[in-house]
């Protein structure tokens, strides 16, 4: 829909002011999106009454939806990729007549796949407008893990309201467990585990609403509700989740920390479990370790040219610290595996210490700290230079007594792996200079500094080419004008028809059956490199790493930053601009 007609139609309704109105035009031209996004991406109104405006506009009445009310028959009339695809969900199906509801009505190519859908079969069409979030709740009703779920509920003959007490709960719940393997419990839980594997999440958040239970799966970072059960089971749900991971079931006045592993496609997955206890119930969290998601390769990460080879030069050496930092979520763990697997040959002996233990290496000895014993990074540490190893992963530097250790343990002929938090790759000597380690240690025992972001990564089934607005192009210019004169040589080799000073040319995907209309099929991390250098060894040395200091001397040697690495991947199709921008800062 046009954004000027839609933006009309919102004034006229009270919704908007003339001064907002023409402030979220520009910036949905800037980012070359529809106004409704803006105003859904930023929560000025809600869907509702944006559906109502535009059903004011089209002359297409708007209709809530229920999804439950959809009938079997009703989606095997509209196959669920073309669902996914147009944003549309057959809604009613009854006297040779198809009811669907459509998020865009006006989109002539969802009009066309409707209206052959409909000739083939010898439908009448009718139309609602839906929202996007009754379109998402409507199209999971394709899902077989939503039929399993809900023949298991139907097993159960819940009654809306009952009360058993937790005990007769868990009791119950045990006895399904030795006595069928069939148990509806049972078989919603296993159906959850197997659905979000097969969907590729990352996490399971299984969490007790006033009068729900809500499960929902992080899917390329963002969480998605995956289903909604009634609230009467969430005891024992996680009464057999507990089970599993062997936790103390009758213990819910404390976070509890467990993991269990099974077999699901013929892949050993794993799953970290972690309670947390709420006034409604416990709400459980699971991380999905799957490795053929979580192992992946230096390249697969995102980490190339430049960078990728800094990192193997940084790593190759005989010894000295290669720390990666980055916020919580940033995919620190996961580079970390992929370094040590390029490091995991016959003559070397690896040791790492986890908390936890995320992915089991074949070749690595790995083990988990427990703190609540003593057995932290430090104690770890102390120990792990005792077992001969020529490599050392600690999974973070936390305070100076673990930065103190890394550090003689760097300095005495091993190659130390770690993560570390900071903002970016600058700040690690600052940082590691405010946990109390002498300036004069750092330029002996640290190697490398990498910082990391993850942005979502672009399908490339439905990929885009677009010109860049005015504002944009010149942001990009200002940061591809930094880098150095061979980074730019390089980028015009790579990237057909690029000019350093613009206009440029980014991408978007829009959404297809590959992506689910998703437009991204998983994530990609930025990187930005900063070696020790002579001149930077004088830095530390005679300015205590000044941050200003080291933040010239990384430009000197060419550091691509966060910024300038999320902008090279922009302009080669492989993420967007505008989540770019959004995810890093000028450098």
């Amino acid at each position: 829909m046009d954004n000027k007609v839609l933006a009309g139609a919102l004034v006229r309704n009270g919704l908007f002011s003339e001064e907002l109105s023409r402030r979220l035009q520009t910036e949905a031209e800037s980012a070359r999106s529809s106004l409704e996004d803006v105003i859904y991406l930023r929560h000025i109104l809600s869907e509702e009454d944006v559906a109502k405006a535009k059903s004011s506009i089209l002359g297409i009445p708007y209709k809530k939806i229920d999804p439950g009310s959809i009938s079997a028959d009703a989606l095997k009339a509209v196959p669920e990729e073309t669902a996914n695809t147009y944003k549309l969900v057959p809604l009613n199906l009854g006297n040779r007549m198809l009811v669907a509801g459509m998020v865009h009505p006006d989109d002539t190519r969802a009009q066309e796949a409707l209206r052959f859908i409909a000739q083939q079969n010898g439908y009448n069409l009718g139309v609602y407008l839906i929202t996007p979030t009754d379109l998402e709740m409507a199209l999971r009703r394709y899902s077989p893990y939503q039929t399993v779920v809900q023949e298991a509920v139907s097993a159960l003959n819940i009654k809306p309201g009952s009360n058993l007490s937790v005990s007769q709960r868990v009791i119950n719940l045990e006895e399904q467990v030795v006595g069928s393997k069939e148990a509806p419990i049972i078989r919603i839980v296993s159906s959850t585990l197997r659905e979000a594997v097969e969907r590729g999440a990352s996490d399971i958040h299984i969490e007790p609403q006033k009068d729900r239970l809500r499960i929902r799966f992080r899917l390329d970072g963002d969480l998605q509700e995956a289903a909604t059960l009634p609230l009467e089971l969430s005891q024992p749900i996680i009464s057999r989740i507990k089970i599993m991971a062997e936790l103390k079931i009758d213990e819910n006045r404390v976070p509890q920390d467990g993991r269990f592993r099974t077999v699901i496609f013929g892949r050993d997955i794993d799953y970290r479990v972690s309670t947390f206890p709420t006034p409604i119930g416990e709400k459980i969290a699971i991380r999905v370790l799957d490795p053929t998601i979580g192992l992946k390769s230096v390249g697969n990460l995102g980490l190339t040219g430049h960078n990728a080879d800094l990192v193997k030069e940084g790593i190759n050496k005989p010894f000295g610290m290669v720390l990666i930092t980055g916020p919580t979520g940033s995919g620190k763990t996961t580079t970390l595996y992929a370094l040590l697997q390029i490091l995991n040959k016959e003559d070397v002996n690896i040791l790492s210490m986890e908390d936890p233990v995320e992915y089991f290496v074949d070749g690595i000895n790995q083990s988990q700290v427990r703190p609540e014993i003593g057995y932290t990074f430090a104690a770890g540490l102390r120990q792990a230079v005792r077992q001969d190893p020529d490599i050392i992963m600690v999974g973070e530097i936390r305070d100076r007594e673990t930065a103190d250790l890394a550090v003689q343990a760097a300095l005495t002929g091993h190659v130390v792996l770690s993560t570390l938090h900071t903002n970016d790759a600058v700040g690690v000597i600052p940082r590691l200079i405010d946990m109390g380690i002498e300036p004069f240690l750092l330029p002996s025992s640290l190697n490398l500094m990498v910082a990391q972001r993850l942005v979502r990564r672009l399908c490339d089934q439905c990929l885009e080419e677009y010109e860049a607005p005015e504002n944009i192009n010149k942001l990009a210019a200002e940061e591809i004008s930094k880098l150095s004169k061979e980074e730019i040589v390089k980028l015009g080799g790579e990237i057909k028809g690029f000019n350093p000073e613009g206009p440029f040319r980014f991408y978007h995907s829009k959404g297809c059956a590959a992506c689910k209309g998703k437009g991204t099929l998983g994530r990609v991390a930025l990187f930005e490199v900063l070696k020790i250098t002579r001149e930077l060894e004088d830095i530390i040395n005679s300015d205590a790493g000044d941050e200003g200091k080291v933040r010239q001397e990384a430009r000197r040697q060419g550091m691509v930053s966060l910024r300038q690495d999320g902008i090279i991947k922009a302009l080669s199709g492989i993420v967007s601009i505008e989540e770019v921008l959004k995810e890093t800062v000028e450098t």
